[in-house]
């Protein structure tokens, strides 16, 4: 198995997990911030979203497709397009709210493609190129794909708990 096989498993994992986690809740479920503080499960997909989706076109040379696909219109937040809700504020994480899980899933999903697409070519010496030179050490292509799916994995597991807390 490649490298890039191993990879594309991961992401597609996440994915899958995604799609459980938002199946049949509505609005209150999904906008429900636990201890009326914590982060909502729309947050926490929408951020994780936006984490792989920002990240990967980073490491790819490509748009994100938050903005490239309409994404950011069609979600309507007051947040800079570029926001991917790291460091936010419980004002702003307030302010991420859906009517429905759809919109959600179609954009992971969206993501999720255009991140698959770029990962399939890739071959060992592909994951050696440096990405990112403001870390001590510089951040590889391979590192940086393996951190998103680190982060990805813990907020689809919060989001995953939060759907399993009961109603306050």
């Amino acid at each position: 198995m490649k490298s890039s096989d191993v990879l594309s498993d991961a992401y597609k994992r996440i994915g899958s997990s995604v799609a459980q986690v938002l199946k049949g809740l509505g609005p209150t479920e999904l906008n429900r911030r636990p201890g009326g503080t914590g982060n909502s499960i729309a947050w926490l997909v929408w951020h994780l979203s936006r984490i792989q989706d920002d990240h990967v076109a980073n490491a790819a040379g490509l748009e994100q497709v938050w903005t490239s696909q309409g994404f950011a219109d069609r979600f309507g937040y007051p947040l800079d397009p570029a926001d991917t809700g790291f460091g936010h504020t419980s004002r702003q994480v307030s302010s991420v709210k859906v009517d429905s899980g759809e919109l959600l899933l179609a954009y992971h999903r969206a993501v999720l493609e255009q991140t698959l697409a770029f990962i399939r070519p890739l071959d060992g010496a592909d994951f050696d190129r440096i990405v990112d030179e403001s870390w001590k050490p510089p951040v590889s292509l391979g590192v940086r794909l393996v951190s998103v799916i680190g982060d990805c994995l813990m907020h689809v597991g919060q989001a995953a708990y939060v759907r399993g807390l009961p109603v306050e």
